[in-house]
């Protein structure tokens, strides 16, 4: 402990990182729980959800765009192929992006800021879309000729019928949220790390499109929407400022050991530098 340093100070660091984190954990937590439970609002509106489907689909045919079938054709070519999919649309989407928001919120605590608060813009959003405009996903139109690859091959999010799915809104199509979240992961890792090889990320957002639209749960225009939606929320949602305190060049290690030793360990993160951005940007 330095000589500038009392030991109430010293509890009051840990204490005060605790603090900002359960605050984090709540206000996620929160958001997405208010988001679930108000697109579960629209899934009584199954008659609406399909005259959508077919205004979509009618729409998509006048604007020359490439059949979904397509797609669904390429992941059909093997079973292992189409079940790889289908879990990807299942077991990738959250656990994919929490993985995202902990990365930031250690690593590069001002991006997590700008992040968090894209991501809750575009996601108020698409649950106000989701209600106005309720949509049946491709797999449900007969017109599309589309197999519901997820009930066929597995696994499933989705019960056969929408209106036995207690869990999910099967209607809530358009934004796709899976695209949506996709680009910004892709996008806030461009932005948060150096790597001259970073533009790699957008392969994650470019598969996640090929999975939406190849299991039949996703629309080509779904995907068009998030995306203009994701763009507004980035124009409206100012980025980190070049001097944010998560700059990785930072002080000189042995010079700030030297003037506290019992400060960061070289390597590690800065807990003070995270908490300070965090904390002074709610």
């Amino acid at each position: 402990m330095s000589s500038h340093t009392t030991p109430a100070e010293s509890a009051a660091g840990p204490r005060a990182a605790r603090r900002r984190l359960i605050r984090e954990l709540l206000l996620v937590a929160g958001f997405f729980a208010v988001y679930k439970a108000g697109r579960l609002l629209s899934t009584d509106r199954t008659e609406e959800a399909f005259r959508n489907a077919e205004r979509i689909w009618d729409a998509e045919r006048a604007l020359h765009l490439p059949g979904e079938g397509l797609l669904q054709q390429l992941l059909l070519h093997g079973d292992a192929l189409v079940t790889t999919a289908n879990t990807y649309y299942a077991g990738v989407h959250f656990p994919a992006t929490a993985l995202f928001l902990i990365w930031l919120y250690v690593r590069r605590p001002a991006h997590y800021l700008w992040t968090r608060r894209v991501l809750a813009a575009l996601t108020a959003a698409a649950l106000v879309l989701h209600l106005a405009f309720p949509l049946a996903p491709p797999r449900l139109l007969d017109a599309t000729q589309l197999i519901d690859t997820a009930q066929v091959y597995g696994p499933s999010v989705y019960r056969a019928a929408p209106a036995e799915d207690t869990l999910a809104n099967q209607f809530a199509a358009m934004p796709s949220l899976h695209f949506g979240w996709a680009l910004m992961l892709a996008l806030g890792m461009i932005a948060a790390t150096s790597s001259r090889w970073r533009l790699l990320w957008l392969l994650h957002p470019l598969l996640t499109l090929t999975v939406i639209v190849g299991t039949a749960n996703h629309y080509w225009l779904d995907a068009v929407v998030a995306a203009v939606l994701l763009g507004a929320a980035l124009l409206l949602v100012p980025r980190p400022r070049d001097d944010a305190p998560d700059d990785e060049a930072g002080p000189d290690p042995e010079a700030a050991r030297e003037n506290d030793p019992d400060g960061p360990v070289r390597g590690l993160p800065r807990p003070r530098s995270a908490d300070a951005a965090v904390g002074a940007g709610q």
